[in-house]
């Protein structure tokens, strides 16, 4: 499999999703702003994401991707088929349960995740409703996930990869062609609850038609007692407890972030969350897509028992995400004000929003480099079906990060809630880094020092550019020519870029050098 160009495909499948979620935010922060309604709407989503990273995409998607690769290159194609059934079963009768707990339980889990609200009853009762309407997300999501699994193991990348756009499509038709009707601004961020759930079954649907080529369509049986007892089934559950604690620890520490904002100035959820958008753009494109293809290679070269090759795929996904994600992190540092007013400033989005959403996306530029280092690194363990490493460090740097809270936040107020998320992912990185390099899976190969010196001359010209460029320009004040304000972000965008790759080159890199041929 020629690794560089599947992660050219998912990276554009994800790019697409990406573009598509900040033409949602974009629509978004025009039609509400930074509001108590944004901020329920906002906590309400976080609940079924929590839950869905938590025990779908995250812990299920490491304990499982491995297991069955292993069924996939051992034990043939029915095997494979009959440990697919099982697991589909369980997960969905767990995920039913699940559902009807959460949508029973919603005002307890307001009242514990957003304390803030208990002193504004319109803002609780508006996340609780959103919260009951969005829940069943989290079953769609957990399908999607086994789809994923399987599609991603059958070396078939590009529907997972593009399986977000749906979401996304949901919601711009619901704030294009519903939201301007409805004159309440709380049914109209019910509408958008309602977007999140039609963009669920979307997703889902879209998972079938490739299942069924390959052969994969799970059968859900109505006994899940028998599923339950398959071996292989409770290998997975096995793995996933401590995977939940690995995942877990990022997503507490979010969710106590989340919390600790909804007790600040009103509006500091939602100026989160816009900064959230601006930072997945990189996180996903680089991190999530490397990730992605990463894992069923390393699973493989595992089950082959070549060492070689596993610490060669981990040492090209570093060069790799070092190469895009360093330049990613300054530009959003030094480019924050103008990213944030070209993108958002519109409508209710004010001056004030402009200034708070910057300052937390330069606290994500600190870290950007650990928040992306971390999903390449963490593959290195899951393939090996060694989840209790991960688990460990994710426990430590949850326990780093809310210490950190304590001393950030009241000095950098919500912007503190980013910076302690960076410090905590730059450690999180460093500690499964060092983890790799002391038992030996992990060896890098030569000329590391040598590319970091050439990597940190042409980020150094490109910070310099950046600042320059973009302080030629008043980016609030562009507000009433936003056709201006946009050429001339792209105008220093562009600029940054031919000086930062024509720095690269001129130094001897060549991106033929990065090529890279799984076995």
């Amino acid at each position: 499999m020629n690794l560089h160009k599947t992660l050219a495909t998912v990276s554009g499948m994800t790019m697409l999703s990406r573009i598509a979620g900040l033409a949602r935010e974009i629509l978004f922060a025009r039609a509400f702003g930074a509001s108590a309604y944004t901020d329920a709407f906002n906590i309400a989503f976080r609940i079924p994401n929590l839950l869905r990273r938590l025990f779908a995409e995250g812990a299920f998607s490491q304990a499982f991707v491995p297991i069955l690769a292993e069924y996939k290159n051992q034990k043939g194609d029915v095997a494979t088929k009959e440990l697919v059934d099982h697991v589909a079963t369980v997960m969905t009768w767990a995920m039913l349960v699940t559902c009807l707990v959460g949508i029973l339980g919603t005002p307890i889990l307001i009242y514990f995740i957003a304390t803030g609200f208990k002193n504004n009853p319109e803002a609780f009762h508006a996340s609780v409703v959103m919260t009951r309407i969005m829940f069943p997300y989290i079953g769609f999501m957990s399908f999607v996930a086994l789809a994923g699994g399987i599609l991603n193991t059958w070396r078939e990348f590009k529907i997972p990869a593009f399986t977000s756009v749906l979401l996304n499509v949901a919601f711009i038709t619901t704030s294009l062609c519903v939201v301007p009707f409805i004159k309440q601004p709380m049914y109209a961020m019910y509408a958008m609850a309602c977007a999140v759930f039609v963009g669920g079954v979307m997703q889902v649907a879209l998972q079938i038609p490739a299942l069924i080529k390959i052969g994969m369509l799970p059968r859900i049986a109505l006994n899940p007692a028998m599923s339950f007892s398959d071996l292989g089934v409770r290998r997975i559950l096995k793995k996933m407890g401590p995977a939940v604690f690995a995942v877990s620890a990022a997503q507490i520490s979010l969710m106590v972030n989340m919390n600790i904002a909804s007790r600040l100035t009103q509006g500091s959820v939602s100026w989160l969350a816009y900064a959230d958008r601006l930072m997945e753009f990189p996180t996903a494109l680089l991190g999530v897509a490397l990730g992605t293809i990463l894992l069923p290679s390393l699973s493989k070269a595992n089950t082959d028992g070549d060492k070689e090759e596993y610490s060669s795929l981990l040492d090209w996904g570093l060069r790799l995400t070092f190469l895009l994600a360093l330049p990613s992190a300054v530009g959003l540092a030094t480019l924050s004000t103008p990213l944030t007013a070209t993108l958002f400033q519109n409508g209710k989005f004010d001056a004030t929003s402009v200034a708070m959403t910057s300052k937390i996306l330069i606290c994500y530029g600190v870290g950007l480099i650990g928040l992306i280092v971390v999903k390449i690194l963490a593959p290195g363990f899951y393939a090996k079906q060694d989840i209790r490493t991960p688990v460990k460090i994710a426990i430590g740097v949850l326990i780093a990060t809310q210490t950190m809270n304590y001393i950030f936040v009241p000095i950098f107020a919500v912007a503190g809630l980013a910076l302690s998320i960076s410090i905590g992912a730059c450690l999180n990185a460093g500690f499964l880094l060092w983890s790799l390099l002391r038992r030996g899976i992990y060896k890098p190969e030569k000329g590391w020092g040598i590319y970091l010196i050439r990597l940190s001359g042409a980020l150094a010209l490109l910070a310099a550019v950046a600042l320059w460029s973009s302080s030629q320009f008043d980016w609030v004040a562009m507000h009433a020519h936003p056709l201006q304000r946009v050429l001339a972000l792209a105008a220093v965008m562009a600029a940054c870029g031919v000086v930062y790759f024509g720095a690269l080159l001129a130094m001897g890199f060549r991106f033929r050098d990065f090529k890279r041929i799984a076995r």
